[in-house]
């Protein structure tokens, strides 16, 4: 008998003896006082072991069997399930060996078995709650997450994902790399799909933000945007930057999930490549993800506005540079040099700057006061050296060492004397 069942006891005797009334008793007890006489009429009949329930102690009519706790731990050991929740293995015993048994029960077999093992949770920092944005398309938050997404069984992939503040509603896709132009692919994908939104929500990544240069008077000289705050301009949708991860503690979630869902699930369906990885993503994780973490917004108003006839995606969502035409009625990019056709030249376009449009396909566009112009590469002239003459190298002339020094020192040299009338013969 327990502390509770000991404190129901005491109350029920002092019904029992008229000490208090039986509605007393009843709010004491938090039950009906119709539950009180039936529990006064058995405390009477049968002692105090009556108030206590009569399948305690005894085995479930529910429970399940050996066999069936056998098999859903020798399925949970298997290598490709290492590393599963209870949680997502009572999903993943339902779904692929017709085991519907519940997460909590699934929790006391592997904790049984030494499969799985809760962890104590850490006191994290308090960040002050913000509440969700009330319509969808309100604020995307929209940031890339590095991971073993295939746990080394293929290619280096990042996942670029895109989570709508308002429902938790996702869109992600697997990249080889985090750069400008796989982001602008899925963000054209995101404007396809579900139009422009009003605003995104991102880190300060170099991709979204210039990080001002030292002593540079930022204040005076606004710094230039980057190629993905140029296109959201153009575009008409904002841009707020994350000051820290926290901030942005949506999207930073659903990275946790996906680090144990997503990641699990592409083991067990043994993806390799990047294509089966975004394959897995649009039939199964994703669909699964909406259905289960969404929520219904506070409004039913949809806050995607759909693309204007001026968003052309494949111009907008590019790497766009300034240039200058030359005297010539070219255009430098990237070492070529584009001749404009002669059709399309005109007036005061001689020393102006045409927009350049380097798209994701390889092919470079260029435009003047709102009108795209033909241009052709110009065909590089190999410079042609003329062959060099060898020349004819001299003999080297040998020197011939003079000889009139030879033997002079041997020669005995004359005495003062002799000198000095040699010199008075002379003279």
């Amino acid at each position: 008998m327990t502390q509770a069942d000991r404190d129901r006891l005491v109350a029920l005797k002092k019904a029992a003896s008229g000490a208090i009334r039986q509605r007393q008793a009843a709010e004491e007890l938090k039950l009906s006082e119709r539950q009180v006489r039936r529990l006064l009429a058995k405390l009477r009949g049968g002692g105090d072991q009556a108030i206590l329930h009569g399948l305690r102690g005894r085995r479930s009519n529910r429970r399940l069997a050996e066999e069936v706790e056998e098999r859903a731990v020798a399925i949970l050991k298997q290598d490709v399930y290492r590393g599963f929740g209870p949680t997502l293995a009572s999903e993943y015993l339902a779904k692929k060996h017709a085991l519907a048994v519940s997460k909590e029960t699934v929790r006391k077999w592997m904790t049984r078995a030494g499969v799985w093992r809760s962890s104590p949770r850490r006191v994290v920092e308090v960040h002050t709650w913000r509440a969700r944005r009330e319509r969808l398309g309100e604020l995307v938050q929209w940031d890339t997450s590095e991971d073993e997404w295939t746990e080394g069984r293929g290619e280096k992939m990042y996942l670029v994902s895109m989570i709508d503040d308002a429902t938790s509603q996702v869109l992600a896709r697997f990249v080889r790399h985090d750069s400008m132009e796989e982001n602008m692919a899925v963000l054209e994908q995101y404007l396809r799909r579900y139009g422009r939104p009003l605003e995104f929500y991102t880190d300060k990544a170099s991709i979204f933000y210039t990080t001002p240069k030292k002593n540079h008077p930022a204040r005076e000289q606004p710094l230039p945007p980057t190629q993905i705050g140029r296109a959201l301009a153009e575009l008409n949708i904002g841009w707020i930057a994350a000051h820290s991860p926290q901030a942005k503690g949506r999207i930073e979630r659903s990275f946790n999930t996906a680090q144990d869902r997503l990641v699990k699930g592409m083991r067990v369906a043994g993806v390799k490549t990047i294509e089966e990885a975004n394959a897995y993503l649009e039939s199964e994780y994703l669909p699964e993800w909406n259905a289960k973490f969404t929520v219904v917004p506070a409004c039913a108003d949809d806050a995607h506005r759909p693309l204007r006839k001026q968003d052309r995606l494949e111009a907008i969502l590019c790497r766009v540079e300034q240039r200058v035409v030359g005297n010539d009625y070219t255009v430098r990019v990237d070492g070529e040099t584009y001749q404009i056709a002669r059709p399309d030249i005109r007036p005061r376009m001689c020393g102006a700057a045409v927009r350049v449009e380097r798209r994701r396909d390889g092919s470079v566009a260029v435009r003047f006061e709102n009108q795209y112009l033909q241009v052709q590469v110009c065909q590089r002239m190999e410079k042609v050296r003329p062959k060099a003459v060898p020349q004819k190298r001299s003999k080297k002339r040998v020197a011939v060492k003079s000889q009139w020094m030879k033997g002079f020192s041997d020669r005995p040299a004359p005495t003062l004397r002799q000198a000095i009338g040699i010199a008075n013969a002379t003279s």
